[in-house]
């Protein structure tokens, strides 16, 4: 899952239990505000009692003191108007009959649903009464006694939430857009992070990111390029030994060649030489046996100076360096071609100008095409073989040597092979900084060598 997706949908959880918990402190509130109005309203009506207790007592002294209240016109329109909605109050003692004193309950809101209903009571528990003496001075007075109504208590709440829950929502929703809209903006420099890293791993090492406003990106940013520059520098640094390795491996197949013709082959020589002077005495001298066994001499040392001649030519200077690239391939194709009838058909396929491609590149096509001929022929069961070399002109110049046979294999057993022909023209074709692969083909094996031949 995306990061920015996963913030977000953190955000909203959070804005989700905000919103919760602020409807829960609302319910909560709404609630328990009936209470406070109770008492506020029992407050109101004891003092306006008080008022007229102590007028009745001024004007009526001849009456006792416990029969000033209530009068008739402590039921009035002012008293309600200090009676809270939802609230009932009365006067104790009550005279016989006597109804409370009810404020106007009548729209608080729409009918709350029946869980709200259930639930809230439930939860929040029930109200209490809220009893105020008329007169703290005189007891006799009376007192005044409010209740709260429960289902007016819930309609409060249900209306409260009702007028509250649309503002949440509408802000929850804008903090939730906007924060998503910020997160995602301060994300925004993480896919050109990635985008740089995987141009790195196509071996782009050297990828400039642009500067990063965060603290933190432009210091992961930086990272990435220091990387970028070591590992360009690291790949430059192995290229050079690699291609410093093959040249000195160069010399010393040459040498080592110089060394076989000029010791080796000598001696087959003579011993050829020698062999041939006892088989023409023993001829002369009637021992059969005698040039039999220099015959048998003669033979083995043809087949260790045919063995020479082949060592020779796979340790002696490329052919590229004296013939040029195209007519070295030709030649190649053609040795193998000649050897025996019986050996599969190789085709040969070249595309594009390769007149003016000498040196390493050239060296090294060579070698790949040599090298691949040698595994299809020597190890397969192949019946045709193709070897293509094709220059793809361009901004890329390059040069592409494809060799597919027919004969069977595993390329991933292959590709894995620790073998020295395999390794041998890997490492040069990494030193001059092209790609090697592996891959099946239709009945056998592809091997797919890219040469950039500006390198």
């Amino acid at each position: 899952m995306r990061l920015v997706l996963q913030l977000v949908a953190r955000l909203l959880l959070i804005v989700l239990l905000c919103l919760g918990a602020a409807t829960l402190w609302a319910t909560f509130d709404a609630y328990r505000s009936v209470d406070r109005a109770t008492a506020a309203s029992a407050q109101r009506v004891a003092q306006a009692l008080q008022a007229l207790y102590w007028r009745e007592l001024l004007l009526r002294s001849s009456r006792a003191r416990e029969h000033l209240l209530p009068v008739p016109d402590w039921r009035t329109l002012e008293t309600m108007k200090l009676i809270s909605p939802g609230v009932c109050v009365e006067f104790q003692p009550a005279a016989a009959f006597e109804k409370p004193l009810c404020g106007q309950s009548e729209g608080l809101g729409k009918a709350p649903p029946r869980w709200f209903a259930a639930i809230v009571p439930t939860f929040l528990g029930s109200h209490a009464e809220v009893i105020r003496p008329v007169s703290p001075r005189a007891a006799s007075a009376g007192t005044v006694v409010a209740t709260p109504d429960g289902a007016a208590a819930v309609s409060l709440a249900w209306e409260y939430i009702l007028n509250v829950i649309d503002v949440a929502l509408l802000m929850a929703a804008a903090i939730a857009l906007l924060a998503s809209l910020a997160i995602a903006h301060a994300l925004a420099p993480a896919r050109t992070i990635v985008t740089a890293l995987q141009r790195m791993a196509r071996g782009q090492y050297r990828t400039k990111l642009p500067r990063f406003r965060s603290m933190e990106l432009a210091m992961i940013g930086s990272a990435v390029g220091e990387l970028g520059d070591r590992l360009e520098e690291a790949t430059e640094q192995r290229a050079a030994l690699t291609r410093r390795l093959i040249e000195i491996r160069d010399d010393e197949r040459r040498a080592l060649a110089r060394e076989l013709h000029d010791e080796f082959g000598q001696n087959l020589s003579a011993i050829l030489a020698f062999a041939n002077t006892i088989e023409t005495a023993s001829t002369k001298d009637n021992s059969t046996g005698i040039a039999q066994d220099a015959r048998m001499i003669s033979q083995a040392t043809h087949h260790l100076m045919a063995s020479l001649r082949d060592a020779l030519k796979r340790l002696r200077n490329p052919l590229p360096e004296e013939l040029g690239l195209e007519v070295s391939l030709v030649n190649l194709v053609d040795s193998w071609r000649s050897q025996s009838a019986a050996r599969p058909t190789i085709q040969l396929d070249l595309r594009g100008d390769l007149t003016d491609i000498s040196g390493p590149a050239a060296t090294t096509a060579y070698r790949v095409a040599q090298e691949c001929l040698t595994n299809a022929l020597r190890h397969g069961v192949a019946r045709e073989i193709s070897l293509r070399v094709e220059r793809r002109a361009g901004e890329h110049d390059a040069l592409l040597i494809r060799v597919e046979d027919d004969g069977g294999g595993d390329a991933a057993r292959v590709a894995q092979s620790a073998g020295f022909g395999l390794t041998g023209i890997r490492e040069r074709v990494t030193a001059a900084g092209g790609s090697l692969s592996i891959l099946p083909a239709r009945g056998g094996l592809s091997v797919a060598a890219t040469i950039p031949l500006a390198a």
